[in-house]
């Protein structure tokens, strides 16, 4: 039986033996065979079994593939992490040397943000196959909402169909639970790698469908998830291959595309993980279609009450399908929908209203306004004719980027797109309750003013920078450079006087898990109910559990995201 073996590279000065099995001796009986890429096996000691030999030879050319894989992924990590390295770099040096020149300076910092994002994405998708191939990664279970996970992926995603001017539409099917329990941070990543990888591989002007749809089968929901281009596609022999880990199609010096080419093989694993399935049909000139299946959890929450009787809605928009989902949900809520395709009719409406003597309970601007001016030119109009008339925005905005602006046109709530019955509702009954609810927004500002914070941090600049965003809310700042001072701080404080925690975890003499313990277990009334928030770059699902663990009440990853952070801010404070 062949026990020993070797693989030899020949040369002119004669064969070079790159690896051999401790036993190994060549004789007379060895069997020669070629490897793909010029090296020879040899295996000693046969008895003939050619189908031992056969298997032996396909193991050892797996492994000879896979490593080849991992030197095309070094050779091409090596670029990929310079380019957006080397444009840090340089636009600092630049943004440095041009300080004094406004429009230069602002223009070197979106560079840099740009570049920095991109690297941090090559950055997690390497630490996160690493995580997953070791065992470490595991999946977090928490109630969710379909509306909110689907307008997140949306907004990530719509930068880069803008850019490339493609046309991007989004289908819903059937939805029959909008409440679910899942791993909302891995669903996401899995929706927008497929997304992003169909907006980068279609050229510019493209089209890009994608659906949604559910089917219920007892407590268990199936979400099926398709995304379809009309892009460069793929060739079969790549298709067969996609999956296996650092595999790319084509080097990023020839395509431009860059990649780590971790990014569907994580997608895969998480898909396993989650007992769902995956399937890809394309074909080279002609694009691609990913379907995904995924079994999830259903919540079962309290129903409120969604009835919206004698309530009359203007509502603004041009979209016919959005027109026919807001006239299916609204009028089985009982509520009295009256439709303008566009802000000169809505005007009309209304001035139409107030000579009959009848009014409106709320007016919503949606994502078709059939008008040449901007949402907030409508908004301003109908605010400043109409002061205490609610205004609510219905868009796939990131509302954290156009708050502000909408603000001061009079928008005083948000609800995102795409909505579901319950999520459109469950809006509308917070607007005109006018009580603050989690996915709407309050006001443009954040003003803490009063409210006082623990910034717990080692990091000298980590504690800069979170101390400058902080100081834009007029909050009470103190710091504390690790935990066991921030337990200090916090003993030594008044009861009550502490509104807020932003608790780094790896830190030295104390870590953050062991400070917030402490705080928990101290036997005043305030240890129970201070807010403490997790601001560290441990940015894993088991992280955000093990700072659930401890007593946190949230997770906010570094580098930190100004507009997560406010938001948070703004969650637990205002």
């Amino acid at each position: 039986m062949p026990r020993e073996y070797a693989v030899i590279m020949p040369g002119p000065g004669g064969d070079k033996i790159l690896y051999r099995t401790s036993g190994f001796t060549e004789d007379s009986t060895c069997i020669r065979q070629p490897l793909s890429d010029g090296t020879f096996l040899l295996i000693a000691g046969t008895d003939d079994l050619e189908e031992e030999n056969r298997v032996l030879k396909t193991r050892l050319e797996e492994s000879l593939s896979a490593n080849h894989a991992k030197d095309a992924f070094l050779s091409s990590m090596s670029h990929d992490i310079r380019t957006p390295m080397n444009a840090i770099i340089g636009m600092t040096a630049l943004a440095g040397k041009h300080i004094d020149e406004k429009d230069r300076v602002v223009d070197a910092l979106s560079k840099i943000e740009t570049a920095s994002d991109h690297l941090l994405s090559l950055i997690n998708e390497v630490l996160d196959m690493s995580r997953i191939n070791s065992g470490v990664s595991v999946l977090s279970e928490e109630a969710f909402s379909l509306s909110d996970l689907l307008h997140e992926t949306l907004t990530i995603v719509k930068p880069l169909m803008e850019k490339k001017g493609h046309a991007f539409h989004t289908e819903l099917g059937s939805i029959l639970c909008e409440d679910l329990f899942g791993d909302t941070l891995r669903l996401r990543q899995i929706f927008v790698n497929i997304i992003s990888n169909a907006a980068k591989y279609t050229p510019a002007g493209g089209q890009i469908d994608v659906s949604i749809s559910e089917e219920l089968s007892g407590d268990l929901c199936t979400l099926s998830f398709a995304c379809r281009d009309n892009g460069i596609g793929m060739s079969k022999d790549f298709i067969a291959r996609i999956f296996t880990p650092f595999e790319r199609a084509s080097t990023s010096t020839v395509s431009g595309i860059e990649g780590t080419g971790l990014g569907m093989s994580i997608v895969k694993r998480l898909i396993d993980m989650m007992h769902g399935t995956i399937g890809i049909e394309s074909e080279e000139g002609k694009g691609t279609a990913v379907s995904i299946r995924i079994p999830l959890q259903v919540r079962e929450a309290p129903a409120p009450s969604y009835r919206l009787n004698g309530t009359r809605l203007m509502i603004i928009e041009g979209d016919e399908e959005l027109r026919d989902l807001y006239k299916t949900y609204l009028t089985d809520a009982g509520a009295e929908a009256v439709f303008a395709m566009s802000a000169q009719e809505a005007v009309s409406l209304f001035s139409d209203a107030e000579f009959s003597g009848s009014s409106y309970d709320a007016v919503l601007i949606g994502r078709s306004t059939g008008d040449s001016g901007s949402i907030f030119d409508i908004a301003g109009y109908l605010h400043k004719s109409h002061p205490q008339l609610p205004i609510v925005l219905v868009s796939e905005h990131n509302w954290e980027t156009i708050e502000y602006q909408a603000g001061r046109s009079g928008i005083s709530h948000f609800i995102p797109l795409p909505f579901f019955r319950k999520s459109l509702l469950r809006s509308l009954g917070t607007v005109l309750d006018s009580s603050a609810a989690e996915g709407t927004a309050s006001s443009a500002s954040i003003d803490l003013t009063g409210r006082n914070i623990l910034l717990v941090e080692d990091n000298l600049i980590n504690m800069e920078i979170a101390s400058e965003i902080l100081a834009s809310t007029n909050a009470g700042i103190t710091r504390a450079g690790n935990g066991q001072e921030a337990l200090e701080a916090f003993e030594a404080s008044a009861e009550g006087f502490f509104d807020l925690i932003l608790m780094d975890i790896q830190m030295p003499v104390m870590d953050g898990y062991t400070a917030t313990k402490r705080i928990r277990s101290l036997d005043r009334k305030d240890a129970g109910t201070v807010i403490i928030l997790a601001m560290t770059a441990n940015a894993f699902a088991e992280d955000i559990a093990n700072a659930r663990s401890a007593g946190m009440n949230g997770h906010l990853a570094k580098p930190i995201d100004i507009a997560r952070l406010m938001t948070m801010l703004r969650q637990y404070l205002q």
